[in-house]
């Protein structure tokens, strides 16, 4: 899977975003998080093809389903959509 590390001097918890890379909202979750100097890591899911592609999927389902961005943080919290307030809330910042 084509994972890209976001560096943040904020690493207290494990952020993983599953982003399309036309999505606006995504970009904007993105941009947040490293305003915020939160460490992170996402997929652009549309860019991922084949076994790639199913991996994520799978990945997905079993997170809740298909809905961008989707953040999910320390492996349990999941936030879909661009909900500042619950990645504030769930990160503690």
């Amino acid at each position: 899977m084509n994972v890209v590390r976001v560096d943040g001097k904020n690493q207290g918890h494990k952020v993983f975003i599953y982003a399309l890379s036309t999505c606006v909202w995504c970009k904007r979750t993105k941009q947040f998080l490293k305003d915020s100097g939160i460490a992170y890591e996402f997929v652009d899911v549309d860019l991922a093809e084949g076994e790639e592609r199913e991996k994520i999927d799978e990945e997905m389902s079993k997170v809740g389903g298909f809905s961008y961005p989707t953040v999910v943080v320390d492996g349990k919290k999941v936030i879909r959509g661009f909900r500042v307030e619950e990645i504030k809330e769930a990160l503690g910042i």
